[in-house]
């Protein structure tokens, strides 16, 4: 399985739209990965995780053919991880598409954000963009993929949650966003034995911004490590990489990222793809 990072910041970006703070003129100083564009991830070149408004950049400057896109999940109904008015440019007329291109996108979450989508496609593109609604612990095959949406602990009005993906014999956890994990993930996980091999952790706080709930920071995240490893979720063949990153964390990529390698974490940067 393969992850790539589309997009790595919380919700304003980073540098933050109309921002002059430290952490956003630094970034904007030393580019490169310091760069974070809103966030999204897709997996093995297919199923597509969260629909922000910097899917079209992310697209073009990734090479990604989106007309071959069948399946999305959204995580939740922010408009920095839904910008659903965009699905419209899937109607006829906007793309024209070819004999390889999927006859239609599904989009795949819980009841509030596929409403969105439902509404914002209704008079535009409901032949061409599908919707389902996925229920909390029940794993859904998706793409080939098991997905199933856990709790997460998030604004309850953007019906919010984190997945677990799998498929030939490969696990990834992605929290995002999240604060500390509530107890019902917990029994979930443990009751169904799983072993992560990849662990996708929000950071939006970064070092400087020690949140638990809503969102999470550094701490929190080592925190979250040292309990899926306790309790047997994860261990040493584990890859833990954090994400979702604001400009209120203060650290940019350049110091973050070696602080936390010390303690066995990745740090993602956009267009980042990892293997395992």
């Amino acid at each position: 399985m393969k992850i790539r990072y589309l997009g790595t910041a919380a919700a304003e970006g980073w540098p933050a739209l109309f921002c002059t703070c430290k952490a956003c003129r630094l970034a904007r100083e030393k580019g490169g990965r310091n760069i974070r564009t809103r966030a999204q991830s897709i997996i093995d070149d297919r199923l597509l995780i969260d629909f922000s408004a910097d899917t079209y950049w992310h697209f073009v400057k990734n090479d990604i053919k989106m007309d071959e896109i069948s399946a999305c999940l959204i995580t939740h109904a922010h408009e920095d991880h839904l910008y659903a008015d965009d699905f419209c440019n899937r109607r006829v007329g906007f793309a024209y598409l070819d004999e390889g291109s999927a006859e239609y996108l599904t989009v795949y979450g819980t009841q509030k954000p596929v409403q969105q989508v439902v509404k914002a496609t209704s008079g535009c593109a409901p032949d061409r963009v599908h919707t389902r609604v996925l229920e909390r612990f029940k794993t859904a095959n998706i793409d080939g993929y098991d997905v199933t949406p856990m709790d997460a602990d998030h604004d309850p009005n953007a019906d919010s949650v984190i997945y677990i993906i799998e498929r030939d014999g490969k696990t990834l956890l992605y929290a995002h966003d999240t604060g500390i994990f509530p107890e019902s993930d917990w029994d979930h996980m443990i009751g169904r034995g799983i072993r992560f091999d990849f662990v996708s952790l929000d950071c939006t706080g970064g070092l400087y911004a020690q949140y638990e709930h809503g969102h999470m920071g550094t701490n929190a995240c080592e925190k979250m490590k040292a309990k899926l490893i306790a309790a047997g979720l994860a261990d040493e063949r584990t890859i833990f990489c954090l994400n979702h990153f604001s400009h209120n964390g203060g650290a940019i990529y350049d110091e973050i990222a070696p602080k936390m390698a010390e303690k066995g974490f990745m740090v993602s940067y956009d267009g980042m793809e990892v293997e395992f």
